[in-house]
């Protein structure tokens, strides 16, 4: 079972993690996802257990523990569909404002760029100069 570890403290690894779960069985895999700018994590993590009933078990016992003072959510990770991700802010859900050479604006606004407004939707950002 794939298993999400979200609200994790900062300072938590890769190993870590496997080592909360292991008290409750064998660990295929654990991963703390890391930020790939700063390199630091992001707070969230994946734990693969082969084992269904001990996963089953290590989530209703860790989901509301407590590590370093924080309280981890534990739950069993949906599966994502090959090539599926969450639709990001921007686009065309409202377009972007302004920059250098401006956004380039969805349904309700963007454009913008150099020393011009925007022109599109519903106005935008202006540019930086």
């Amino acid at each position: 079972m794939n298993i999400f570890c979200g609200s994790l403290p900062f300072s938590v690894g890769d190993d870590d993690l496997r080592r909360y779960f292991e008290a409750y069985g064998e660990v295929s895999s654990s991963k703390v996802i890391m930020d790939k700018y700063s390199g630091r994590s992001k707070g969230f993590g994946f734990v693969d257990m082969p084992d269904d009933e001990a996963a089953a078990k290590a989530v209703q016992e860790l989901n509301g523990s407590q590590i370093e003072g924080r309280s981890i959510v534990v739950n069993k990770a949906e599966e994502r569909k090959e090539g599926e991700r969450r639709p990001s802010s921007g686009g065309s859900r409202g377009g972007s404002s302004g920059g250098y050479r401006g956004g380039s604006g969805g349904s309700g606004g963007g454009g913008g760029g150099y020393n011009r407004g925007g022109n599109s939707g519903g106005g935008g950002g202006g540019g930086r100069w």
